[in-house]
């Protein structure tokens, strides 16, 4: 035989999404978000826009944050959409949902979120379990506790930290 051997076929890039309200990005979510980027090649880190729930943080201060706090992975895109999970992963081309859980409760809601998705598209979700460190914490946590005073600094990272500062002041 001559010639040139076969070219193995280009592999496509492995896509997961890891979706929340962000309001603000935690060391939790980072912890997420970190984890799944060793795993796919893209990591689609989506502000889900919830028009009912007013925010502390504006969607493009959530974006930017989000940006900011993972520059450092450097194979994370970050957007922000409004509509069905399930429609963004569908535009973009994601087979896969990337979801934290912290505990039993969280996992009771996100099985049905899982189950629904999976049946309207198709895709998967992922369930990681949480670091132990971050078991407790949640956004909502954090902006409550931060807007009575007390000390979330090793809650978030430094970016948010100061954003947290100048809005509550």
């Amino acid at each position: 035989m001559t010639g040139t051997p076969p070219q193995p076929e280009e592999s496509p890039l492995r896509r997961a999404v890891c979706p929340g309200s962000f309001d603000p990005i935690t060391h939790g979510h980072l912890d997420i978000i970190g984890r799944a980027s060793k795993l796919y090649d893209v990591v689609h880190v989506t502000m889900m826009i919830n028009k009912s729930k007013k925010g502390l943080f504006t969607t493009e201060e959530r974006v930017e944050l989000i940006r900011e706090c993972t520059r450092e992975f450097g194979n994370v895109r970050v957007d922000a959409f409004h509509g069905l999970l399930v429609d963004y992963c569908k535009q973009h081309d994601i087979p896969a949902i990337v979801k934290g859980l912290r505990a039993v409760s969280d996992f009771d809601y996100e099985l049905q979120m899982a189950q629904m998705n999976n049946g309207l598209t198709g895709v998967e979700t992922l369930f990681m379990p949480t670091n132990p460190t971050y078991s407790f914490l949640s956004s909502s946590l954090v902006k409550e506790v931060a807007t009575w005073g007390g000390d979330v600094s090793h809650l978030v990272p430094d970016p948010v930290m100061r954003a947290l500062e100048r809005k509550l002041a």
